[in-house]
């Protein structure tokens, strides 16, 4: 099956215009998005050839002056998910994947959210306590974060992205989705052994 290098000419022009300062931050890793003929579900296996991503860090959403950053869960699976108040579809994902993250924090899993394009930040702040989410988001409207995602589409919304506990990335979801399909990817990838243990 022939691999189609994903562009992210987009997520070059979108940093260009960035400002300094409490602006999201990514750099480094080693992980290259590709899309085998142009699938919505990818999964990247055996974890010993997964790519890492890099730093990936910014203000945080609902906590004014804290920056919250992937490294901050070190050692655990972490599910980011690339989402905006304006987005249909992560208004309809949204009670799912919090019902995913409580099912499963438990095995040690945490969902991080990338909050993208939405540069009122309280009608953010409004979709999170209106759908009752309880993880963190980074709030990043010029979507800098993306840099990390090593070519991760950045005109889809919503993108959820499984990682495994050493923040390698074990799956790529380009589409809503339902607590079905994402729970059973979220418990197996949390499930596996650490390759330092």
């Amino acid at each position: 099956m022939r691999k189609v290098l994903v562009s992210c000419v987009a997520a070059a022009a979108l940093v260009s215009g960035c400002a300094t300062g409490t602006d999201a931050v990514a750099t480094g890793g080693t992980f290259d998005f590709v899309s085998p003929g142009g699938q919505t579900e990818i999964y990247y296996d055996p974890p010993s050839e997964r790519g890492t991503l890099g730093e990936l860090s910014g203000p945080d959403l609902m906590d004014e002056g804290k920056t919250t950053s992937l490294s901050d869960y070190e050692g655990k699976a972490v599910v980011l998910n690339v989402w905006g108040q304006w987005c249909g579809p992560c208004r309809g994902e949204a009670d799912d994947l919090e019902e995913v993250f409580e099912n499963t924090k438990d095995l040690g899993v945490q969902f991080l959210g990338i909050n993208v394009r939405d540069n009122a930040q309280d009608k953010a702040q409004d979709f999170v306590i209106d759908n009752k989410v309880t993880y963190p988001s980074i709030y990043d409207p010029p979507m800098r974060t993306l840099a990390a995602l090593g070519g991760i589409p950045t005109s889809v919304v919503p993108t959820t992205i499984v990682l495994d506990k050493e923040h390698r990335v074990a799956a790529v979801f380009l589409r809503e989705l339902l607590t079905e399909d994402l729970q059973p990817v979220v418990e197996r990838v949390a499930g596996e052994e650490s390759d330092s243990q």
